[in-house]
């Protein structure tokens, strides 16, 4: 029953974030589909830029929930296993973001939906990279920088914290670190070329 209960949470799991925030707010409140919009990505950056900053923060902190809400839940149901589980659970949803059901296996870069993620289980870590992406982010305007400088202290931070106490999450982080990353390689070329957007937390 156990297995049986974990199988079909991880299905739920998935749904919860396959949710397409940006994209359904998007067009309930505004009538616009930031897919045609923009960088053209389903995100929180993309929704800011076409929506504005009120209606962004929204899908960010939806994004977010959408990482926590079922790792809460999970931390909950199978509190007598270990973090592989929840581990397990966090990369079906981020994988629900990234390959969203109802957006015909598309999605975003699962930056917002990580962060949600691993809140649950390194809070300190991801308080920590917080941060770090705030005084990026704030200083040079570049929401994939500070998301690319996220992802790779992630593992760093969770070693310096909890050592191999998390040896699994180090390496998971490692992971999703890599694809977080490979989702931003336009960026890095145009921040390499001098041609990344800037955010202005305003509708363009």
């Amino acid at each position: 029953m156990g297995y049986t209960l974990f199988i079909l949470f991880l299905i739920f799991s998935y749904l919860i974030g396959s949710i397409p925030s940006g994209v359904w707010i998007g067009k309930k409140i505004s009538g616009l589909d930031i897919r045609e919009h923009g960088s053209k990505n389903t995100g929180a950056t993309n929704a800011i830029r076409v929506l504005g900053a009120k209606i962004g923060i929204i899908v960010l902190l939806l994004d977010i929930l959408k990482g926590a809400i079922p790792l809460l839940i999970g931390k909950y149901l199978f509190k007598y296993y270990d973090d592989l589980y929840l581990l397990i659970i966090g990369v079906v949803v981020i994988i629900g973001h990234i390959l969203s059901l109802f957006l015909k296996f598309k999605g975003g870069k699962g930056v917002a939906t990580s962060l949600g993620v691993f809140f649950v289980i390194v809070p300190k870590v991801m308080i920590t990279i917080l941060i770090i992406f705030s005084i990026v982010v704030y200083f040079t305007r570049f929401v994939s920088l500070g998301s690319i400088l996220s992802a790779l202290s992630f593992s760093f931070l969770t070693y310096f914290y909890y050592g191999v106490d998390k040896i699994m999450t180090i390496y998971f982080g490692i992971i999703i670190g890599i694809y977080i990353i490979y989702k931003h390689k336009t960026n890095i070329q145009r921040l390499f070329k001098g041609e990344e957007n800037k955010i202005k937390f305003k509708k363009e």
